[in-house]
């Protein structure tokens, strides 16, 4: 039949090194901060939880006795962990230590992401970062798997599938055109739908929400494709190349600054792509990640205010 363990408290513990390094009860309880009856009161109760008498007491002197010896060791890694501990979690909270996953669009983990990182890290360099740069429906999926903190993702009113997550918007991404320099749609400041789909154009697949806002606005209107890709560096290459123009979305135009190409706004108010912040609905993020929520939050959130 097992016996419950005693319930000892690090005051004990404290008390009972004191003693066994000073083997005075006097200097002890000045080492402690306690008068010496409130620390005979300790050692006395610390004896009574274990079961054992760990002091030989002597007008002359105080001596462990062979339990007494046995438990200091014990005594000093049991001590030794709990402060170990506090220091972990102080760490963590004060942002000395920490890591953070974060799941995000690739075309918002190349161009937007970065300077938010690097100002994280400036602030909080102990703070592990972690990116997955992912489609949206496999940053949905990392975050309700437990395996990242919270995403960036993309729909055209909320993400599908959003049981048992946040889905908070932060900012609408509106579309541009992009085409080479010497196309004829450059010439036009505000191109027209109709004179888009009239020319050879360069698709995202159909599971980017790139291609998924395209093909729910312009319905049922189709574009002339001859070419579906996946990333959009593929996208500009191909632009750039002259095998097709595109449409692709603000924050990402980045990857379009080019002088052979242009892009040019498309005045089409149903053509957005909206980005979501997602989270799980339980439990709450850590102090590292609830800080690199709240400054992704206060960044993307004032372009969708700008």
């Amino acid at each position: 039949m097992s016996t419950a363990a005693p319930d000892l408290s690090t005051r004990q513990l404290r008390a009972f090194l004191a003693l066994a390094d000073r083997s005075n009860f006097t200097r002890a309880a000045e080492a402690c901060h306690l008068s010496q009856p409130a620390f005979s009161a300790l050692i006395q109760a610390l004896e009574q939880a274990l079961g054992a008498r760990l002091f030989d007491r002597s007008t002359r002197s105080v001596q462990l006795t062979p339990e007494g010896r046995l438990f200091e060791p014990s005594a000093r890694r049991l001590l030794a962990g709990v402060a170990e501990a506090l220091q972990d979690l102080g760490d963590q909270v004060e942002r000395r230590r920490g890591r953070v996953h974060i799941a995000a669009l690739p075309s918002l983990a190349a161009g937007w992401l970065p300077a938010l990182f690097a100002e994280f890290r400036a602030a909080w360099p102990g703070v592990e970062l972690a990116l997955s740069d992912q489609l949206s429906d496999a940053c949905v999926d990392l975050v309700r798997g437990g395996q990242a903190d919270f995403a960036l993702a993309a729909g055209g009113t909320r993400p599908a599938d959003a049981a048992g997550l946040s889905m908070q918007p932060l900012c609408t991404d509106r579309f541009h055109l992009v085409c080479r320099a010497d196309h004829p749609l450059a010439a036009l400041a505000r191109p027209t739908l109709r004179r888009i789909a009239a020319y050879p154009f360069v698709h995202m697949t159909r599971n980017s929400s790139v291609r998924q806002a395209l093909e729910a606005a312009l319905h049922p209107v189709a574009m002339n494709t001859v070419l579906e890709v996946e990333q959009l560096a593929t996208v500009m290459g191909m632009v750039e190349a002259g095998v097709g123009i595109s449409v692709v979305p603000t924050l990402t135009l980045y990857q379009f600054r080019r002088e052979t190409l242009v892009t040019r706004p498309i005045p089409l108010p149903q053509l957005t792509r909206r980005i979501f912040l997602v989270r799980r609905r339980e439990g709450s993020l850590s102090v590292a990640a609830q800080t690199l929520h709240d400054l992704v939050v206060a960044r993307l959130g004032s372009i969708g205010r700008g």
